[in-house]
């Protein structure tokens, strides 16, 4: 089928020297994954404008990667193809039947915290808009830990699917992690939902080199889900 086909000249950015990024490099774009979730919270507060926040959310960590990048976005950011697209909307749904199976299952256990609402959680119309910002944000918080954990994995095992593998595990817990807020979460929520469910978008990364996939997937769930909150279901 040709919707199985996509461009197999890509390559992983960076974990092989591909281009090299110094030990400085890498300090710095660490550094700007917290640094930037931070700003993103403290900016929420002060500002009250989920736009303006996911817009800095976003920056502080492209701005430097792109820096370390020679300013080449082509090494990570591709225009999206048909298939790609196409990719993107079938790792939405079926994150969406994942949520929803696991939730379930959550649910019956008493796993998944206290229901919350949208005025609680700060769902607004602004905060809805300004995912075009902060979901690519929450792709570079995953993007630049994952190329950094396969070049440190990589160089001492110089095995690539070994470092994919357990790089991605280890973003995805991680990520997951992030968004533990108890009473409104439980740890087996947020690993099983937000952490083990990124295998769509790590998926859809994995698959295109393209990081525009994921993060069309991403929007797309958030923005349902968002949009289902604020209709009050």
């Amino acid at each position: 089928m040709n919707f199985l086909e996509f461009d197999s000249t890509r390559y992983f950015p960076y974990y092989n020297h591909n281009p090299r990024i110094s030990k400085t490099g890498w300090i710095v774009l660490l550094l700007s994954v917290p640094i930037s979730y931070i700003v993103y919270m403290v900016s929420t507060l002060i500002t009250n404008s989920e736009i303006i926040s996911g817009l800095l959310f976003c920056l502080i960590m492209l701005v430097p990667l792109l820096y370390y990048s020679n300013w080449d976005y082509s090494l990570f950011i591709y225009k999206p193809t048909k298939n790609e697209i196409i990719l993107a909307v079938v790792m939405f749904i079926g994150y969406m039947i994942y949520s929803l199976s696991v939730g379930t299952v959550l649910d019956t256990f008493g796993l998944s915290g206290v229901e919350t609402t949208a005025e609680a959680m700060g769902i607004t119309i602004e905060s809805t808009i300004g995912l075009v910002f902060s979901m690519m944000g929450e792709e570079l918080l995953k993007f630049i830990p994952l190329m950094f954990l396969m070049r440190f994995i990589y160089k001492f095992s110089d095995n690539r699917k070994l470092a994919i593998i357990v790089s991605a595990i280890i973003v995805m817990i991680g990520f997951g992690l992030l968004h533990y807020a108890p009473p409104y979460s439980t740890l087996a929520s947020v690993i099983l939902l937000q952490g083990f469910g990124t295998i769509f978008e790590m998926y859809g990364y994995l698959k295109t080199k393209n990081i525009l996939v994921p993060y069309i997937s991403h929007l797309l769930t958030d923005a349902v889900v968002f949009t289902v909150f604020l209709m009050g279901f």
